[in-house]
């Protein structure tokens, strides 16, 4: 206790915990439910231990996190099982320049420092860059971050590099960007390990019942589901003038290019094919997304406030696709004393399946948090897919803040429709409309370390979302729900 006391009179030190299980109740959850199918209930874990230390040179974080199911694991496990822990941050910032601190003797800029290793990667509402804290795993980058305040100015300068191996006796710096499954079927439905370099394609590659050949395409998917970068670069810059904030984004990630390749397998007399992408091309796939987000209010002491922004997507895409794509979002909040009304527009462009052109029109709103934005049931741009046709989502939010600020509640409504046409399997268009989703969640702050919350999201689906989730026609149910309760803990182990 002496030396923890000697350290923090020189240093700021923080050890916080974490315990975050939370039971949920899936009837269509991220897609929709097959009529053959039956409801799943399940209990997931977040266990972390963040350990803190600031000085006037230097910041250190570290974060420890399990992640697991509730009965994964047997009651007693071997050594065999490996290790269940890994490593959600781990970063230290260089302190360079701060006006704050007087040993800094006439530094140029209020604050300049130097963030290594691995973190979380936040700005604005986290549409396009987020932590993804819904998720029991959350989302973190290995990177390198140049950080700048600077008279109501904040300018990030980001960059990181991905590799598998430490290189020894390899050729080159080929990157397979994926948690590659230790087993897959081939396209026979043998279950065959994972040929090594190989991603496997969904399904065995889409293989035809029909003609047994492959198909070569995956089920849409977005916000880096089916393929990681190589390397990424950025530049984020902000301008805060009284509650006003403008910010700008320029963000560019680079993906390997693969080849389709095929293994065969033998079993028994039984032959068939794992189908899948190898990663070992020379030349990286670059795609750049830029544009402004803007935050204020309407007026002085206003009820209304506004935010509104506009990204371009364009380069090319994972695949080597040329790539032209946007995304806009408008929303107008009205709060007054308890409650706040914010009804609302997403657009995220699509690609027309009549349209003949060669270029990618479809917008990947990058490594934000979808479960924020497009419904809490997770249809849109999570890692249950993206609609090849985009999305036009209209919403209208309600939210409820008790004057003890303990309990606070939250009432949503989504009108989502597909942004371009779409084919039926007759080739004809289907209709627009996809579907209505209303959520509905409450939490209430037990005490200063514990928050328990609840949720209850409802699907309502047309046809239409069959085509939009790639499912089969006529198979599933439209009428969908999904509810969860979830317990926070979140003790501050040096507070008193």
């Amino acid at each position: 206790m002496l030396i923890l006391n000697c350290l923090q009179s020189s240093a700021q030190i923080s050890l916080i915990g974490q315990l975050r299980p939370r039971a949920e109740y899936r009837d269509g959850y991220g897609t929709l439910e097959p009529e053959t199918s039956k409801p799943a209930g399940f209990v997931s874990q977040r266990v972390r231990l963040i350990f803190n230390y600031k000085s006037s040179r230097v910041i250190f974080q570290t974060s420890i996190q399990d992640v697991r199911i509730w009965g994964q694991d047997a009651s007693s496990i071997s050594n065999a099982d490996g290790n269940k822990l890994f490593v959600h941050e781990a970063w230290a910032e260089l302190v360079l320049a701060n006006k704050k601190d007087t040993s800094f003797k006439k530094p140029p800029v209020d604050y300049l420092g130097l963030k290594i290793g691995r973190q979380e990667i936040v700005y604005d509402d986290s549409r396009l860059l987020g932590n993804f804290d819904w998720q029991q795993q959350g989302r973190r980058h290995d990177a390198v971050v140049l950080k700048m305040l600077n008279k109501g100015w904040q300018v990030d300068l980001g960059a990181a590099y991905n590799q598998n191996t430490d290189a020894v006796n390899y050729n080159g710096t080929y990157y397979t960007p994926a948690n590659v499954p230790a087993t897959i079927k081939d396209s026979n439905g043998n279950l065959v390990n994972t040929p090594a370099g190989i991603i496997p394609l969904v399904n065995a590659a889409g293989i035809s019942s029909k003609t047994g050949t492959p198909s070569f395409s995956n089920p849409p998917g977005s916000n880096a589901a089916t393929q990681d970068y190589k390397t990424f670069q950025y530049l984020y810059a902000a301008k805060t003038f009284h509650q006003t904030k403008i910010s700008g984004l320029f963000f560019a990630d680079q993906f390997g290019k693969y080849v389709l390749d095929s293994v065969r397998n033998v079993s028994g007399s039984n032959i068939g094919y794992v189908y899948g992408r190898r990663f070992n091309q020379t030349g990286l796939n670059t795609r750049y997304t830029t544009g402004l987000m803007l935050v204020s209010p309407l007026g002085d002491k206003s009820p209304l406030s506004f935010s509104g922004a506009f990204y371009y997507q364009g380069g090319h895409d994972r695949d080597g696709l040329s790539l032209s794509a946007y995304t806009s979002t408008l929303a107008l909040t009205f709060q007054q004393k308890l409650f706040g009304f914010t009804p609302g527009w997403d657009y995220l462009s699509g690609n027309d399946a009549f349209s003949t052109s060669t270029t990618n029109h479809r917008f990947d709103p990058l490594y934000g948090t979808p479960h924020k934005f497009w419904g809490f049931m997770d249809y849109f741009y999570a890692g249950t897919g993206s609609p090849a046709g985009g999305l036009n989502d209209a919403y209208f939010k309600i939210k409820y803040l008790s004057i003890n600020k303990r309990f606070n509640a939250g009432l949503d409504y989504h009108y989502f429709a597909l942004a371009q046409e779409q084919k039926d399997v007759s080739g004809n268009a289907i209709k627009k409309f996809l579907g209505s989703e209303f959520d509905f969640i409450g939490s209430y702050n037990l005490s200063k370390y514990t928050t328990v919350e609840a949720g209850v999201a409802m699907m309502a689906a047309t046809r239409s979302m069959e085509y939009a989730k790639n499912v089969t026609p006529g198979s599933s149910h439209l009428n969908n729900a999904w509810s969860y309760l979830q317990i926070n803990i979140r003790p501050d182990f040096f507070s008193k």
